[in-house]
């Protein structure tokens, strides 16, 4: 039986938009376990990027719990959260949010010099052989295709070595044959290196890579057809 890493309890966020109360979560009650691949699926608006930033510590609730490899977000202060983020989890989104002016190589190491951790210089060459870029490593982001770009994003996720990849629609902005050999790539390094995966997607075929897919409908967990394990 796997440690459980990610776990949410009553979980709520509302906030007030003019005289209306939009309820974005709405009591989550949510698990994840240790190395496990989970897919949130749901429409526009469902709440499935408000429970990632929950769980990543990008957002605070309204009230509920969010625990993260044991650390109750709710008892961090803004530093502590900060970093809890740097060096617990990796982010990916659909914009890849790379900075301009620097190289592939320095965008990746850029999270480490900030955090003034020792930067593993052999692990980002694997994970630059690995995705295929180390031929592209003293090139700006404008010179890469979307993939390719995306690619760095994954590796700059990775490099901190995180104990969870929190993925935000991370293929939105690519075509499909890239979209799969983008998550493939990102599954696989995953499992080699021991990290829970979460990944927000609209792509059914997309989730149905993942362990398990999770429906979210109104700012909850869906007992429609959700939370069932995909079959290898």
């Amino acid at each position: 039986m796997k440690n459980v890493i990610v776990k949410t309890q009553a979980l709520k966020k509302y906030y007030q938009t003019g005289n209306q109360t939009v309820r974005a979560l709405d009591g989550v009650d949510f698990e994840v376990a240790e190395r496990e691949f989970v897919s949130i699926v749901g429409k526009s608006g469902s709440g499935k990027s408000t429970l990632l930033h929950m769980i990543g510590g990008l957002d605070t609730p309204s009230s509920g719990t969010v625990i993260v490899d044991g650390l109750n977000l709710e008892t961090l202060n803004s530093e502590q959260l900060a970093l809890f983020r740097r060096r617990k989890v990796g982010f990916i989104f659909q914009q890849y949010n790379l900075i301009p002016d620097l190289n592939v190589y320095d965008n990746i190491i850029f999270p480490l010099e900030l955090d003034g951790t020792q930067i593993d210089k052999d692990f980002i060459q694997e994970l630059l052989e690995t995705l295929n870029i180390s031929d592209k490593q003293e090139m700006l982001p404008a010179m890469l295709s979307g993939g390719e770009q995306q690619r760095v994003a994954i590796i700059r996720a990775l490099a901190t070595k995180p104990a969870i990849i929190l993925a935000d629609e991370p293929t939105g902005n690519l075509d499909t044959s890239t979209s799969h050999d983008v998550i493939g790539l990102l599954k696989m390094l995953s499992r080699q290196y021991q990290q829970t995966l979460i990944v927000i997607t609209h792509d059914n075929d997309i989730a149905q890579m993942a362990d398990r897919i999770v429906q979210i409908e109104d700012g909850k967990i869906s007992t429609k057809g959700s939370d069932f394990h995909v079959s290898e």
